[in-house]
């Protein structure tokens, strides 16, 4: 026991020691312990932003003045027929960019519009006249005006009435970028417009004004309420002289539809029509002849009796028109030879005189024509034109087309116009012949049913 006592009073210190050290490590490690656990449970700090009043201001739209031009817009025309519309070539081996044509003046020169100004040449109008189809950028139309289109075995007036009526058509169908103008003639030759212009719709109505009045059918109408002289208003009165090659062989200007074709040919026209009811007399008398005999016939009994046949030939045609007048139809046209023929066809006739003359032929022509198209060459690409279904072995780099009208009867193969024909062959162009109202009508009513 003593020994015991004695242990454990020695090393009381001792012990009393390491107490006090486990106390303090336990104490230590529950301070840190606290420590760490609030170090690590403590909140984050958060930052409040004090509310700030700004204005607000209102977004507005962004205005650019902008020139916005409203294009006029046509309502539709309803037609009997659409014959002449643009075309795009479908079979082209090679494909090239087209070349821009134009004329003497650059864009807008002439007339409304394009005005003298060339098509950009992207589609080329494809166009229909009584059966006859050409293509072209521009297009000259020729109308016969003459009192022999009016004449009953032609279909008269009502027939005549037709074939302008057509006419006016075709110019309101063609597109704007195409060029054309139109010629009349019959005592002297009109133009309406002194070159090619645009066939814009202002053009257009131009046309119709113009060929509108022409020998139209009227309430009360005169015996002589036909001709050039009832065309409206607008026109040009043309006497240029443009006599080409043999031509100029002429004491004047070719008449009839000789001039306006040489006028076309001046203009670059491409494609021609021709509405016309014969060749005419184109003649040059180079040596007079022997004329006394002509004379003594007409001052003796022969010639007395067929004057007093043509005084009584106008006295019945006056007589007819006024019946007419009456049953409200349009006059009966005769005039001339025709007159006396239609009255009394064995009337006596004068005798001839052996003039030495020269006649123009198809060659002269196409030759004239040729030469006017180089002569007056303006900054144009020529373009192929005229629909044929046969190759022709021409030179020509335009199209003449001709629709000739005749007498009930006679539109048959066997008697076409030599002459017509064999131009048409040397200008890459197309004939056909007509014969009467019936055959007038029947191109149109045809057509309309396409």
């Amino acid at each position: 026991m003593k020994k015991k006592a004695k242990f454990v009073v020695k090393h009381a210190k001792s012990s009393a020691a390491l107490i006090s050290l486990g106390i303090h490590a336990v104490l230590i490690v529950v301070a840190i312990s606290f420590v760490a656990v609030t170090v690590i449970t403590k909140d984050d700090l958060v930052f409040e932003a004090k509310p700030v009043n700004r204005p607000k201001m209102q977004l507005k739209k962004l205005q650019v003045p902008v020139n916005i031009k409203k294009k006029k817009t046509q309502k539709p025309k309803l037609r009997k027929r659409i014959v002449v519309q643009p075309k795009l070539n479908q079979s082209v081996p090679d494909i090239k960019m087209p070349e821009i044509t134009g004329v003497k003046g650059g864009m807008g020169s002439a007339g409304d519009g394009l005005g003298g100004a060339g098509s950009l040449g992207f589609t080329m109008p494809e166009i229909n006249i009584f059966g006859i189809k050409g293509k072209g950028e521009k297009i000259f139309l020729i109308l016969d005006s003459t009192p022999y289109m009016m004449y009953d075995e032609m279909g008269g007036i009502p027939a005549y009435t037709i074939i302008k009526n057509e006419l006016i058509r075709i110019v309101e169908e063609l597109p704007p970028t195409a060029l054309f103008n139109v010629a009349v003639y019959g005592r002297g030759t009109q133009t309406l417009f002194p070159d090619m212009v645009s066939a814009n719709d202002a053009n257009a109505a131009k046309v119709k004004e113009w060929l509108s009045p022409l020998n139209a059918v009227s309430k009360g109408m005169g015996d002589r309420d036909y001709g050039m002289q009832t065309l409206g208003p607008g026109g040009i009165k043309r006497d240029d002289d443009i006599r080409p090659g043999k031509f100029a062989q002429a004491p004047r200007p070719p008449g009839w539809w000789g001039h306006a074709s040489l006028l076309a040919m001046q203009q670059q026209a491409d494609t021609v029509f021709l509405l016309a009811g014969r060749w005419g007399n184109f003649t040059v008398i180079t040596e007079r002849g022997d004329s006394s005999h002509v004379k003594e016939w007409w001052d003796g009994p022969q010639g007395k009796k067929r004057k007093e046949l043509q005084k009584k030939a106008a006295e019945m045609l006056k007589k007819e028109n006024e019946e007419r007048r009456k049953r409200g139809q349009p006059p009966r046209v005769l005039t001339g030879p025709s007159l006396l023929g239609a009255y009394f066809p064995n009337a006596p006739r004068p005798p001839g005189v052996e003039d030495e003359r020269f006649s123009f032929k198809p060659e002269h022509f196409a030759a004239g024509y040729n030469e006017l198209q180089v002569k007056n060459t303006r900054t144009v690409t020529p373009t192929k034109s005229g629909i044929s279904r046969k190759k022709k072995a021409s030179s020509s780099k335009f199209s003449f087309n001709v629709i000739h009208f005749v007498k009930k009867g006679e539109d048959s193969a066997s008697n076409k116009d030599a002459n017509f024909h064999k131009l048409v062959n040397l200008c890459n162009g197309e004939y056909k012949m007509i014969g009467g109202l019936d055959a007038v009508q029947s191109y149109v009513t045809s057509s309309s049913a396409e």
